[in-house]
């Protein structure tokens, strides 16, 4: 039987709310829940709480997308990003993001070295005022020993980490050197034939405009390519003759 003459306008049954049917407006707004419980959080709360929750933080940066940890000074990033930028001075997007990839895998060896470093001195404070042999220097070597002792997990990782690391920043290296030294083989063979014909034109009195054979260089370019060539040819010239 179509009981739909019997709720006219499209109003719902009444047996609806206790039927277990969840209707489009009584849904809850599950997003809206969401935000609300985060304004009220207040984050971890005991020491172990707060010590996951700043190792979480470190693990995403050891092996995520964040590459600058709130401890760490952006100035001091951005200066070391610029060093890899002036040598090797990347042409076009893939040199650009090897480049970038080198830059950032390099920032996180850094923080390896010094992660290991501060674990130890970490563990060496903690230990060292409960070691009295009399002898400074024992104490010392003692309380270093039971730093590694109780941080053998957490350097073991960080090796691990580091090694992972070092393997990527050499290939890295090695693409990006490889993708430059095909790039410069490439342009010297295009200036070598604008040169070419950069003569040629010179020699019937007529204008070069290297953009009508597909090239991106400049005459200048082309001039000082030539320069430069005439200058080698003339030194070896010489040396031979001497």
């Amino acid at each position: 039987m179509n009981e739909s003459h019997l709720f006219p306008n499209g109003a719902q049954d009444p047996s609806a709310a206790t039927s277990g049917i969840t209707t489009e407006t009584q849904r809850p707004d599950r997003a809206a829940i969401n935000r609300a419980n985060a304004q009220h959080s207040t984050g971890p709360r005991t020491p172990q709480g707060k010590q996951r929750s700043s190792l979480n933080a470190l693990r995403h940066g050891l092996t995520g997308h964040t590459i600058v940890l709130p401890s760490e000074d952006l100035d001091a990033y951005q200066s070391h990003h610029q060093a890899f930028l002036d040598e090797y001075q990347p042409q076009g997007a893939t040199e650009t993001q090897l480049l970038q990839e080198l830059s950032d895998t390099a920032w996180r060896l850094n923080r390896i070295a010094a992660l290991e470093t501060n674990l130890l001195t970490l563990g060496l404070t903690g230990h060292i005022e409960k070691i009295s042999t009399g002898h400074p220097e024992a104490d010392a070597a003692l309380a270093i020993a039971a730093a590694f002792r109780e941080q053998t997990r957490a350097l073991n990782t960080i090796s691990t980490l580091g090694q992972r690391l070092s393997r990527q920043f050499q290939k890295t290296l090695e693409q990006l050197r490889q993708l430059q030294a095909e790039r410069r083989q490439k342009e010297d063979r295009q200036l070598h034939r604008a040169a070419k014909l950069l003569k040629a034109h010179k020699m019937d009195g007529v204008p070069y405009d290297p953009a009508q054979d597909g090239f991106v260089f400049s005459n200048d370019q082309i001039e000082t390519y030539l320069n430069r060539r005439d200058r080698l040819d003339q030194a070896a010239h010489t040396l031979y003759c001497t």
